[in-house]
């Protein structure tokens, strides 16, 4: 029987399962007994095939690449270099054929990927089961732990890693600026009145890993850092020194707890009081003490005011004394204001009335203007 065998192809002669020889292209005649196992240049060997014991066929050695991948590493094949697929750990043997053809063996215990591979090949979907990506945004920094340790800080920016049994994670920390409430604080003052302060900072990350690492819950040791400052502030002032200074209170936190806050990995924008909640019996007293401050200014203003129209009236009374005719003229408009509120004058008596209503309207001597 006669097999024909391409251009493009290997074939490996066979006897009662035992391997004989390697036969190249062409048509050859195959004895009853014997089988021929046809191979495709450019593909791997079939994993039925014994390729230990072929590779001891010089003529079969320089036909087949051995390739093997241990459980630690991953294989990456190129084809006229681009990136074909991965190959998992095993033993294979590939054809050679006129292709460029690349094997690339990486050791995949250390999660950090070898530079000399293009990231752009990292979402393919031959490979996107062997590797962990992490995102670090614009407004974050990370930290990144390899086998619980810390190694360093990563910029923001996207970050692949070898997927393994290390464990690896990142510890993304927000840059941006950040606020902390301290609410409800019941302190007393100096003269022991009971205030509750409500109280807010403004404050931001500097250091990531002296937050992260070297602290334990930064921002807890943050808020009881403010809690201790406030009230050893608070505290030294009376209640009505506190009402005066209260815009003070931030400043005096902010610088009180620069060094501190440096230790923490943290820095302080700004601080302040928000509300100041006094006691019941104090809101009372102290909104009876206004009152009683506003009615005692309003009298004031009060008598102020009249004392102004008394002295207005008293000039007025003497320049009307001193001046006939201003004196007739103020009798006129006040006749006119009473005018404008009558509509109509009905007359009982005779002639007398008209003689003193005319002697209103009727100038007198003193009044006439001299030629």
């Amino acid at each position: 029987m006669f097999e024909t065998i391409n251009d493009q192809s290997i074939g490996l002669l066979f006897k009662n399962g035992n391997y004989v020889r390697m036969l190249g292209p062409g048509r050859h005649f195959i004895w009853p007994g014997q089988t021929l196992e046809t191979c495709t240049r450019g593909t791997y060997a079939a994993n039925s095939l014994p390729l230990t014991l072929l590779l001891k066929d010089p003529q079969v050695k320089a036909q087949l690449r051995y390739i093997e991948i241990k459980d630690n590493e991953l294989g990456l094949q190129y084809k006229n270099g681009n990136f074909q697929h991965a190959i998992q750990p095993g033993t294979y043997g590939h054809w050679i054929d006129d292709e460029e053809r690349r094997f690339v063996i990486f050791d995949i215990n250390n999660p950090v990927i070898d530079s000399s591979i293009d990231p752009n090949i990292y979402s393919r979907p031959q490979l996107v089961n062997y590797i962990r990506q992490f995102m670090v945004e614009s407004y974050e920094k990370g930290l990144l732990f390899i086998d619980n340790k810390f190694e360093k800080v990563l910029e923001p920016g996207l970050y692949s890693f070898w997927k393994n049994a290390t464990p690896l994670n990142v510890v993304k920390v927000d840059i941006r600026q950040l606020q902390l409430e301290v609410s409800g604080q019941e302190i007393l003052t100096s003269d022991k009145a009971a205030v509750r302060v409500n109280f807010f900072c403004q404050y931001k990350i500097t250091d990531v890993m002296k937050a992260v690492v070297n602290v334990k819950e930064y921002e807890k040791q943050l808020y009881i850092l403010l809690q201790l400052a406030l009230r050893e502030y608070v505290g030294g002032l009376s209640l009505d020194g506190m009402l005066e200074k209260k815009e003070e209170v931030g400043p005096f936190v902010a610088e009180k707890l620069q060094e501190k806050c440096a230790e923490l990995g943290l820095q302080i924008i700004t601080a302040g009081i928000r509300d100041i909640i006094l006691p019941g019996e104090i809101r009372d007293i102290m909104n009876q003490v206004l009152v009683a401050e506003k009615k005692a200014q309003a009298n004031t203003i009060f008598r102020r005011e009249e004392t102004a129209s008394t002295r207005s009236l008293l000039n007025t009374a003497k320049l009307m004394e001193e001046n006939e005719i201003l004196f007739r003229l103020k009798e006129l408009e006040y006749i006119e204001r009473i005018s404008d509120k009558i509509s109509g004058i009905s007359i009982n008596g005779g002639t007398q009335v008209l003689d003193q209503l005319k002697q209103l309207f009727v100038p007198t001597g003193g009044g006439k203007k001299k030629e």
